[in-house]
């Protein structure tokens, strides 16, 4: 559990809802990108190397896009139970099956399987790991994150904005967590983090 802890670390959660003013909107992204490079670059947790550090100038991202923050309806997952994820280094993490986020995308209709931390202790808190068809090719094969906050009865905000390389795309030294087979998306999210360029 102690990566979901550096996880979190490295992506503040991010809950944007209560006004529509473009530039202010625009303005909470650009801040959000900035603590991660400035995690990325001056802490002492960060998962790049002394070297990589001197290196980094600035991460990639796509341009900010409103179209890619959607209000997503919670589905709880019927008999939750937990579910072992492989990760990198072939290991397993032990999450809870919580609920799917049911929205629309570009006229689409998508479901994202939600998990939960075992020993999370604020169940409004959620971790989402996704693919589209931009991974391996414009964003980290391994897929993308998000950290999440429930912020409805029945609801949940998910930009995609803020989605974010985990560890392992800076450092293979990490075992990050690899997308449910549910989170596979067959279309491109062209929000959030680009590939990590070494």
């Amino acid at each position: 559990m102690v990566l979901v802890g550096l996880v979190v670390g490295i992506s503040l959660i991010y809950t944007f809802t209560g006004t529509t003013d473009p530039e202010l909107y625009q303005e909470s992204i650009t801040a959000e990108r900035e603590r991660q490079f400035k995690f990325l670059k001056y802490n002492l947790d960060s998962p790049l190397e002394e070297e990589q550090k001197d290196e980094l100038d600035s991460l990639d991202f796509y341009p900010i896009d409103p179209e890619y923050k959607v209000r997503a309806r919670l589905v709880p997952v019927e008999n939750r139970r937990i579910l072992e994820i492989p990760m990198t280094d072939g290991s397993l993490e032990r999450y809870i099956r919580h609920s799917y986020a049911e929205f629309d995308l570009r006229g689409k209709g998508l479901k994202l399987l939600l998990l939960q931390a075992e020993d999370e202790t604020d169940r409004r808190n959620f971790f989402l790991a996704f693919a589209d068809e931009t991974s391996g090719d414009e964003t980290y094969g391994g897929g993308r994150y998000l950290n999440l906050r429930q912020d409805g009865q029945s609801s949940i905000t998910i930009d995609f904005n803020l989605a974010f390389n985990p560890y392992c795309a800076y450092n293979p030294d990490f075992a990050c967590p690899i997308p449910p087979r549910e989170n596979i998306l067959d279309i491109a999210i062209r929000a959030g983090e680009k590939n990590y360029d070494k």
